[in-house]
């Protein structure tokens, strides 16, 4: 081995001086250089380990939130849908109520219509009885050529009008 250092001129002295300035050199790079540059590099896969955990984490947040969302949004659908039924049959009910009292009311004013009618008929019926009689006590007068005591004719009226029932007087104006 001595013949290979001689061959290439290499001092064995400074050899074993370099050798042992290169394991210092590594020693003080280890400790003061890759040890830190290594911790950082460790340090800041962590943080981004992390982050990566922290973005699934916000993703399965956003997702549980949209979920959420949408449940809730379905519910107050729902709701709206129910409010929508209730009001539509709370106006049901009220027309049914509002035509109810209408129909009752428009019976009403009906029967008072008939019944006005039916006054007025029999009042009509009465002035034209009063009204044939006075005709016929007028033509029976004539007739007679003698005037009446107010007993007679009363007498007369009543028997006429007792025989000219409303029946007997429509089947005549009919004829």
């Amino acid at each position: 081995m001595g013949a290979f250092f001689e061959a290439f001129s290499v001092d064995v002295w400074k050899l074993g001086f370099q050798i042992v300035n290169f394991l210092i050199l590594l020693y003080l790079l280890n400790r003061f250089l890759f040890k830190p540059v290594l911790a950082r590099l460790d340090e800041r896969g962590a943080k981004i380990s992390q982050g990566l955990e922290d973005a699934e984490a916000a993703a399965r947040d956003r997702e549980l939130a949209r979920a959420e969302r949408e449940a809730a949004l379905s519910e107050a659908r729902k709701e709206a849908a129910e409010m929508i039924a209730r009001s539509t049959k709370i106006a049901e009910d009220s027309r049914n109520e509002i035509l109810g009292a209408a129909r009752t009311e428009a019976e009403k004013v009906t029967q008072r219509a008939r019944e006005e009618i039916t006054a007025e008929k029999e009042k009509a019926m009465g002035e034209l009885r009063t009204h044939v009689a006075e005709l016929a006590l007028s033509a029976a007068s004539a007739l007679v050529r003698k005037d009446m005591d107010g007993s007679t004719q009363r007498r007369l009226v009543e028997e006429f009008l007792a025989e000219a029932t409303p029946g007997a007087l429509d089947a005549r104006a009919k004829n």
